[in-house]
Formats: structure tokens, sequence, C-alpha cells
């Protein structure tokens, strides 16, 4: 368990995951045929050839899905109780094949339970696509977390 808990979040701190993912075609193919989304801008070429972004793009649920994914290690892995809310998403940017991203996690707010037990954090999630010393924002969201406290 590398996670934090409850105790371990300072608000206004800003998290920055270590682990970074390029997106492959098969990442992005597989996303669209597990979650049954058939939309031609993820998965035609000729289709996507034709529209304003010039190629197909990265499913924005799977950018935002991978998002979480990399922040779980520094923040809630092993320490979650569940996951209550995704808000305030936004796709400022597109993603394409081939491209990297990497995650950063600022806590915006924490507060207990009504039982003392353990605690809700806030963190406001930004993802970057990353090309050299150059990174352009492309998915930010706010995620909620019911924590576990750390045990006496």
């Amino acid at each position: 368990m590398t996670g934090r808990y409850y105790e371990d979040f300072e608000v206004g701190e800003t998290i920055e995951h270590d682990k970074r993912r390029t997106i492959s075609e098969a990442d992005n193919q597989q996303f669209c045929d597990m979650t049954m989304n058939q939309q031609p801008l993820h998965l035609d070429a000729d289709f996507a050839d034709d529209t304003e972004f010039g190629e197909r793009l990265v499913n924005g649920l799977y950018t935002m899905s991978l998002a979480v994914g990399l922040s779980i290690p520094e923040t809630t892995d092993g320490t979650i109780v569940a996951n209550l809310s995704y808000d305030n998403v936004e796709h400022p940017n597109p993603v394409f094949h081939g491209d990297t991203i990497r995650v950063q996690s600022t806590v915006t707010d924490k507060r207990e339970t009504s039982d003392g037990e353990r605690g809700i954090v806030t963190m406001h999630v930004e993802v970057f696509k990353v090309n050299g010393k150059e990174e352009e924002l492309v998915c930010s969201f706010d995620r909620t977390a019911l924590s576990l406290k750390r045990p006496e």
C-alpha cells in the first residue's frame, strides 16, 4: 500500500504523479470496444481526416480514466473506501495516438465524516500532454474520495 491516509492530505498541496503514459492506438481502440463507444471520430481514420482535428482523437473518457489510474499510487492506493464523485470535467485540448500524458493532483478540500471515522478528500486533477519541455492541458476534473483514517 502506497496511498495516503486522510491525515496525510494537506489542503493546497500539489502532488506530482511519477508515472506517465504514452497512449497507443490499441489503448484507444480497446477502450472504445469495451465501452461500446463507436464514435467515428475515435475509430475511423477517413472520417477523422475530414474534421478540424485531421486525425482520430483518443476517447476523452479514456484520458480521464487513465489520469485517475496514474494518480492512485500517490493518493488512494489501499487507503480508499470509495470514489464519491467526479465533477467539473473539461477537455480543453485533444489527445491523439502517440501522445504522452502526465498528471498532477491538488488537494482542494478535506473534512472528516460525521462519525469521525473516515475523511472526505477533494482533489483537482490536471492532465497534461507532454511534448519535450512543452505541456498542454488536455483534461481537468475534481475527484472526491472517501478515505480511511490512519489506524491507531
